[in-house]
């Protein structure tokens, strides 16, 4: 299982600070496990991939046709990510700082508690 380690105060002041426009949605990604349950550190190749995180901002949404698109995820929602893509930002110098800026189409899919 992956924990979410809770965004330092300047990450998120700072995270704030950028409003995604039309249908982006800003995502910061799950920090992987460092440790098994029995206590043993894993090695970065047995760490599960950062491929799950946490909506922190969204645009208004797009257009079709000449239409309004809504969104399809709001602030709060636990998502699944795409393995690549997105455009990556570093906010801030610590380690657990990964923030991600999608495309609200490229977002795979909502996780329920």
């Amino acid at each position: 299982p992956q924990t979410l380690i809770p965004p330092l105060p300047h990450a998120m002041a700072a995270a704030k600070r950028i409003i995604p426009l039309l249908d982006r949605v800003l995502v910061k990604r799950v920090v992987p496990e460092l440790k098994s349950a029995g206590g043993i550190f894993l090695p970065e190749t047995a760490q599960s991939k950062l491929n799950h995180g946490v909506v922190i901002a969204t645009g208004k949404g797009g257009f079709r046709d000449g239409k309004t698109v809504p969104m399809n995820v709001k602030v709060g929602d636990k998502v699944l990510l795409p393995e690549y893509g997105g455009s990556s930002l570093k906010l801030t110098e610590e380690k657990n700082d990964d923030y991600v800026l999608f495309r609200d189409e490229d977002i795979l899919a909502i996780l329920k508690d």
